[in-house]
């Protein structure tokens, strides 16, 4: 018996125990995940980690000790076959059932994976996990022409290690623009050039139809042409693990719904991560975010509630991408926005882009531009109301005044 089981052992379930012993619960926790490593972070997998920059120790969210020292079990190795919300306790993979008095799914998501001909030959890749990474680190240590599919913040991330590390890298994109489902084409077209400059090849408007070779991958075959290519790396986006909450009769909907406060419709079981659908009052609508910041947020907001503090969770989401010596970070949601400022100097790789809707800010992105950055966070936080010409006037700084 647990008074508290996570199930997922990703950064939403680390941040979650962290945050209940933080928040003064003195009950028993578990944390029950899959793989055999203890939570960790995931965005170094494609940055500071696959190019060697970054060492497996500092991928964890947490030194081991610290699950010791504080009376947290850890479970990995170990997958869970099923909630029985009825008499509150969870199956093992390892035949063992576990009650609980709490239960938080934190499963987060996995690799959309793409059912062609070939994708089953060797050095063909996705990346979501550390030992994904890994076989990417050798991949790229060990061949020389390599074929990215998907031109999303994983696949340019990767393409640009690859890059750095004197790799021949090649992009191929079914959309007619880079990072098409996050960022408008302004930053499409900048990054797209970007990567070019660098030696990247990027196809366009190019859908995958298939892989060729005999044991290892050899060609990339698309719709419009064909590749060689002596490994392949696939970003085709992720899916919410929202299998466990469906077979116990949770509801969901592009990901476990819940409430403000991080609860299921069964009051005894939250969620939080990657693998939820939650309201958002400050954007008026339900969203699933797939964040850092989103999964470290939900979490706390877990916690505070099981310990009794009652939270709602509301936040405006925030993203980031490291690519070469480019920082791309962005606040809110752009693509209902009616009007666009572009804001310093694109030739001195330092700019922001002004999102807003009928006057009002509603997203931010900025290239290196880390300090701005901070300062629009707030700006768009607080829905402020805002003419091209105050932006173009006005150092970012001051815009803070209009705040109060």
């Amino acid at each position: 018996m647990k008074d508290v089981i996570i199930i997922g052992a990703g950064q939403s379930a680390g941040q979650c125990a962290s945050s209940l012993r933080n928040g003064g619960f003195e009950g028993s926790i578990a944390i029950v995940g899959e793989e055999n490593y203890p939570p960790y972070q995931r965005p170094p997998l494609s940055k500071g980690y696959l190019s060697d920059e970054v060492g497996l120790e500092r991928v964890y969210t947490k030194k081991n000790d610290f699950y010791e020292s504080n009376s947290i079990e850890l479970i990995t190795g170990t997958r869970v076959n099923k909630i029985n919300r009825n008499e509150k306790y969870i199956e093992l993979s390892s035949e063992e059932n576990i009650s609980y008095e709490k239960l938080v799914i934190a499963t987060g998501s996995r690799v959309r994976k793409l059912n062609v001909e070939g994708s089953d030959l060797e050095n063909i890749y996705y990346l979501r996990g550390i030992d994904d990474s890994q076989n990417i680190k050798n991949l790229i240590k060990n061949k020389h022409h390599l074929t990215i599919v998907g031109a999303g913040y994983i696949g340019l991330e990767v393409a640009a290690v690859a890059v750095k590390a004197g790799k021949s890298v090649s992009v191929i994109e079914m959309t007619d623009r880079v990072m098409n489902r996050t960022v408008d084409p302004i930053i499409s077209e900048y990054y797209e050039k970007l990567h070019k400059n660098h030696g990247v090849d990027i196809y366009l408007d190019s859908g995958l139809q298939g892989f060729e070779g005999s044991k290892e991958v050899s060609k990339v075959i698309c719709s419009n042409l064909e590749l060689e290519a002596e490994g392949v790396v696939i970003g085709a986006g992720i899916l919410p693990n929202v299998e466990l909450a469906l077979e116990a009769n949770l509801e969901c909907e592009d990901g476990i719904l819940v409430n403000e406060f991080c609860e299921t419709k069964d009051k005894d079981i939250y969620a939080c991560g990657d693998c939820t659908n939650h309201p958002n009052k400050l954007l008026n609508r339900r969203l699933r975010l797939e964040s850092v910041h989103n999964a470290l947020e939900q979490a706390k907001t877990v916690a505070s509630n099981i310990v009794g503090q009652k939270k709602e969770y509301n936040q405006i989401p925030w993203f980031w991408s490291d690519q070469y010596d480019h920082k791309l970070q962005i606040v809110g949601l752009s693509g209902e926005h009616d009007e666009v400022i572009l804001k310093g100097s694109m030739e001195e790789k330092r700019f922001l882009v002004f999102y807003l809707k009928r006057g009002h800010l509603i997203s931010v992105n900025a290239v290196n531009s880390p300090k701005e950055f901070l300062i629009c966070k707030n700006l768009v936080a607080n829905k402020i109301k805002l003419t091209s010409d105050i932006i173009l006037e006005k150092p970012v700084e001051s815009l803070v005044e209009l705040t109060k």
